[in-house]
């Protein structure tokens, strides 16, 4: 059974960071794409970031490029969202998902496996 475990969400003022980090119980996790998603109240979930298999590509909503880095550590199976000059429109809970389907898509509805989300505040 998957499972994919967030955290480090917090409340933080403006312009400040957190580091998300996403924990997966899967045995072949580096052959999973990872992706991080978000959702504010009343709003769609929405792509934030996304990463290959190995880590050599990247690719990020136009909102976050610049300020977001996604990264991932396979000997640890884990994918982490750095955020920094966070804004209060950033506010959402936060997500991470894999995909073993070598689409690189930022589709939510294409990713197998969800976390449960991690809440992030950024307060002006």
């Amino acid at each position: 059974q998957v499972q994919l475990g967030e955290s480090g969400g917090g409340l933080v003022q403006a312009g400040g960071s957190l580091r998300l980090s996403c924990q997966a119980s899967i045995r072949t996790f580096s052959s999973y794409d990872m992706g991080w998603f978000r959702q504010a109240p009343g709003k769609d979930r929405e792509f934030v970031a996304r990463i290959n298999r190995s880590g050599s590509d990247t690719y990020y909503t136009d909102s976050v490029k610049g300020r977001f880095t996604i990264s991932r550590d396979n000997a640890k199976n884990t994918v982490y969202l750095q955020m920094n000059s966070l804004k209060p429109e950033d506010t959402a809970v936060y997500y991470c998902a894999a995909d073993r389907s070598s689409l690189l898509t930022t589709t939510p509805r294409d990713y197998d496996y969800w976390g449960q989300g991690t809440q992030v505040t950024v307060s002006s």
